[in-house]
This record gives structure tokens, C-alpha cells and sequence, in this order.
């Protein structure tokens, strides 16, 4: 059973949890019990679509009779996880705990997690300690941490309800959602980044066939536009570029306030589609008309044509300093490496405006 406040971000949520168990081999069901909400049926029904995961409603009839009929619906259709979205409301009421608690007396749900909105800091302890009294909450899932808070509410919230958190939501696509990892959110408090959840955003994303391919070209000197557009992709899918940036050691402090464009990865790759094929395999051919004919059919500048060329050529040349003449990775170039970049690039500070 998921609860929580309006705007915590529970519908969303509830899709985002859906979409990790039948990742995971189970075959969940959204139940739509948030009947006052307007469009709140046809939110749930619109993320449970993008989860491809199926969602009981029956309108705007009583909520606990919706439950009940869910659970049955679970059973007989084969479904082993049933995930109920209740209503919300823009403060804590006695009607609200009323139906939750009514919900809860006719379903015996093994979970309740409540949703607790990053954002409102300090105040979602009040909120968690309010629902944990009157439902009897068994986890706590912590929305919008990709925000500018960094979590500390995630301490106090554990410190009063003694209810541990289980998933944090981590921007606004499905697929940034992710369990709890205490140390890790211990490390982005502190600002020291968060690697283990990086590597584990990167896995999703690739195969171990594909990096092990990527490692290939990279030792061979054949990466070339091509390869990094698919990149480019993959990133795309891992989230924001100050979402990703942020868990890297160091780095959180500086991006707090930073303007990052995520805009900046469609320019370039409507720069390299505008590319020919022999183009893509060999950018050292790529002269002043060629050029022009790429930032004409991009829709971008000759500069900016100029300044994905250039840092195409330093990636080529730091990947070589970094696998060097075994092929291998070398931690001592890798860490001067990374130590010598100029973070401004990535924000556009300095001249570069790095967008990869």
C-alpha cells in the first residue's frame, strides 16, 4: 500500500516500483484507489502503461471496495504483487488516515510505504511520525532526491519512525528509481559522490559483451562517431548529466548550483546524424565545407561543428594514455588524467562547454 501527501510524487512512484519488481520476475498490478485527485486514474494509467504493467480501476467508486476488488482480481489472474494507490491530500486529515486505515483492514498488505517528498526537508519527519501513528507505516520510499537536497531528512525520518528506507526516487523517468543503500546515501550527504550506484546505472545500460566490444575499440584506436553516439544514448538513459556528475567523488559540491544542459547531448547528436557514414568512421576528413554542410543540416554553428571535433580528438588521445600499450587501464595516467580536467568545461564556465 503506498501513502503519502499530494505532489509526494506516490502515483509516479508506484509505476517506478512496478516497473523494478517485473524487472525482477514478478508480475505486479497497479490498483487506481485515488478517487478525488483530478486525472489521478488516468496518471496511473498513462506510467503504468510506460511500465507495461497492468492497472485495476473501476472509477470513482469507494477506494476500500477498490482494494478488495484488486486483490481478488490479483489472485485469480495470476498477478503476485499488488501495489495500491491510495489517495493523497495537501495535509494530514482525519478523513485521509480513516480510509487508509480502512484500506489497509480489508487488504492486510505486507508493505505500507510511504512516500515522502526530499524536498520538504525537516517537515517530512512530521509527516512520516503522522502516518506511522495512524497506519503503522513499514517503510519509507524518498522521492526527488535528485533535487538539491542531498537526503539529510533521510536520517531523521529513520531516528523518529525507527522504520527503515527502502527506495529513493531519483528524477522523473521510470527508470530512476533505485533501492537504499545506506552508506551510499551517507556518501552523498557528505559530498563525496556515490560510485557504486554510477557502476550500477552504467551495467544497466550495458552488457558486459558491450563494454568488453567498447574496451576492443578503444586498444584498437576504431572508436569513432558512430560509437559515440551510441554513447551518447546510453548515457541519455542513465539519467540527467548532473544527476550522473553529482555521484562522481568531489564533484556534487561544485554542480549544487550549476546550470547543466542536457540539451547539449541533442546537439550533438543531430551534429554527427548529419554526417556521412565515411564521415563518422574517419572525422579527420572533415574540412571546412564538409563542415558547413554538418551545421547547416544540424540546425547548429561551424563552432560548434569545430568544438565536437576537438574534444572527439582529446577523447581519443586520454582513452589511448589510459589503456597505453597493453590495452590495459593504467590507474596511475587515469587518476592524473582526471585530476588535470577542467570541471568548468561541463558547465560552460571555461571555454569547452564539455557535453559528454
Amino acid at each position: 500500500m503506498m501513502c503519502g501527501l499530494q505532489g509526494s510524487g506516490k502515483t509516479t512512484h508506484a509505476a517506478k516500483l512496478a516497473k523494478l519488481l517485473k524487472k525482477e520476475g514478478h508480475r505486479p498490478l497497479l490498483a487506481a484507489c485515488d478517487i478525488y485527485r483530478p486525472a489521478a486514474i488516468n496518471q496511473l494509467q498513462v506510467v503504468g502503461a510506460k511500465a507495461d504493467v497492468k492497472v485495476f480501476e473501476m472509477g470513482q467508486t469507494d477506494p476500500v471496495e477498490i482494494a478488495k476488488k484488486a486483490l481478488a482480481y490479483a489472485k485469480d489472474y495470476g498477478h503476485d504483487i499488488l501495489i495500491i494507490d491510495t489517495a493523497g491530500r495537501l495535509h494530514i486529515d482525519e478523513a485521509l488516515m480513516d480510509e487508509l486505515v480502512n484500506i489497509k483492514a480489508e487488504t492486510h498488505p505486507d508493505e505500507i510505504m510511504l512516500v515522502v517528498d526530499a524536498m520538504t526537508g525537516q517537515d517530512a519527519v512530521n509527516v512520516a511520525k503522522a502516518f506511522d501513528d495512524a497506519v503503522g507505516i513499514t517503510g519509507v520510499l524518498m522521492s526527488k532526491l535528485d533535487s538539491d537536497t542531498r537526503g539529510g531528512a533521510a536520517l531523521s525520518v529513520l531516528s523518529v519512525t525507527g522504520k527503515p528506507i527502502k527506495f529513493v526516487g531519483m528524477g522523473e523517468k521510470l527508470d530512476d528509481f533505485e533501492q537504499f543503500h545506506p552508506e551510499r546515501m551517507a556518501s552523498r550527504i557528505l559530498g563525496m559522490g556515490d560510485v557504486l550506484t554510477l557502476i550500477e546505472k552504467a551495467e544497466n545500460v550495458m552488457s558486459q559483451k558491450d563494454a568488453e566490444k567498447l574496451t576492443k575499440k578503444f586498444k584498437e584506436n576504431k572508436f569513432d562517431m558512430d560509437d559515440l553516439l551510441d554513447q551518447m544514448k546510453q548515457i541519455k538513459r542513465m539519467g540527467s548529466m548532473k544527476s550522473i556528475l553529482g555521484m562522481l567523488p568531489g564533484v556534487g559540491d561544485k554542480i549544487k548550483d550549476a546550470d547543466i544542459d542536457d540539451s547539449q547531448l541533442n546537439r550533438i547528436e543531430a551534429m554527427i546524424t548529419s554526417m556521412t557514414k565515411a564521415e563518422r568512421a574517419k572525422p579527420s576528413i572533415i574540412n571546412p565545407s564538409r563542415k558547413k554542410r554538418i551545421a547547416n543540416g544540424s540546425g547548429t554553428k561551424v563552432e560548434e561543428v569545430n568544438r565536437l571535433l576537438k574534444q572527439f580528438d582529446q577523447m581519443q588521445k586520454m582513452m589511448k594514455q589510459f589503456t597505453g600499450k597493453s590495452g590495459k587501464m593504467s590507474l596511475r595516467k587515469a587518476r592524473k588524467n582526471l585530476a588535470g580536467m577542467n570541471f568548468d568545461k561541463l558547465t560552460g564556465k571555461g571555454g569547452g562547454n564539455l557535453p559528454f
